[in-house]
């Protein structure tokens, strides 16, 4: 068992996941899914502290995969955070209106803007 952070990344392109495991993993144990479908079905098998979830996913949309989530007895309650590149005027609330517990705009520049959003979240 990893005494680090169990973060689930929910994201379809290979070259963000490679971003934020290369940002992440020195502080946190990641789990890996390319799409919502995959993650609904696995991550109760490892229960994450936090999930970081694309909005543009294949088969089922970030924000298709959240409500899921908010039905499911196990995953309920652990926080998820939006991270897309719909970072337009008005999309931070929107997404948060939709029950997100944060969100963070792609493509992520801010390295200690991720760990702080993160971290917010798992305190």
């Amino acid at each position: 068992m990893s005494l680090k952070p169990i973060i689930s990344v929910v994201e379809d392109n290979p070259d963000n996941r490679l971003l934020l495991r290369a940002l992440l993993e020195p502080r946190y144990e990641i789990v890996e899914y390319e799409d919502g479908v995959l993650a609904l079905e696995k991550m109760p098998d490892n229960l994450p502290q936090l999930v970081l979830m694309d909005i543009s996913l294949p088969h089922m949309s970030g924000v298709e995969v959240l409500n899921k989530m908010r039905e499911h007895k196990e995953l309920k309650s652990i926080p998820v955070i939006a991270v897309t590149a719909h970072a337009m005027s008005g999309d931070r609330e929107k997404y948060l209106e939709y029950g997100f517990d944060d969100y963070l705009s792609k493509p992520i520049w801010d390295e200690n803007q991720l760990y702080g959003t993160i971290d917010k979240h798992l305190s």
